[in-house]
């Protein structure tokens, strides 16, 4: 696309662009979706080390597999695919077990008195405390309640995602609210 200015096109126009190989399109995709792709990973391990190799890997075979993806209208289910799918990976070949949460770590977090007043301090220390117990949980729960509260998706999107039915997916949101509600019950 000639005289494209590519930061203020839509993203099915830059998804678009970018899988008829357009290397800009596939760098403004990518510089876009690298923080939120980020995030999400940060909801899902606590190793700050492999949050960027997973995020790295992700924005990798978006790059190289854009081209086989059906509409652009579809890149978000597309894109929560991979990082899906990227993650149970990453799990497998890690052999990742998600113990209890540590009530130690808990009471140290909660107990925390180097942090000023003040509602920011507060906040952050909830974010902290939610975080530690989301990657508490084991993989299935974690991925579809982070797809669910933080990503906001349909429990039918997530049941494409995961390959699981509809039914599937509510309990497993179900289960992981119950049992963060449960951890964090003495702290929020």
């Amino acid at each position: 696309m000639p005289n494209c200015d590519y930061k203020k096109e839509s993203l099915t126009t830059i998804v678009a662009l970018a899988q008829n190989r357009d290397i800009k399109a596939i760098e403004t995709l990518i510089r876009r979706e690298q923080k939120h792709i980020y995030a999400i990973f940060s909801h899902l391990t606590a190793e700050k080390e492999d949050v960027a190799d997973l995020t790295q890997e992700t924005l990798v075979k978006m790059a190289k597999n854009i081209k086989n993806l059906k509409s652009p209208e579809h890149y978000g289910q597309w894109r929560n695919k991979i990082i899906s799918n990227t993650f149970y990976d990453y799990t497998k070949k890690h052999n990742i077990q998600y113990a209890e949460m540590d009530e130690d770590k808990l009471n140290e977090i909660k107990d925390n008195s180097l942090c000023e007043p003040g509602d920011k301090c507060i906040f952050s220390e909830i974010e902290d405390l939610v975080k530690k117990a989301l990657i508490k949980l084991p993989q299935h729960l974690r991925l579809s309640i982070v797809l669910r509260e933080y990503e906001g998706l349909s429990y039918e999107d997530i049941s494409k995602i995961t390959n699981t039915t509809i039914g599937t997916v509510k309990s497993r949101i179900s289960r992981a609210r119950l049992r963060l509600k449960e951890t964090l019950a003495d702290f929020i």
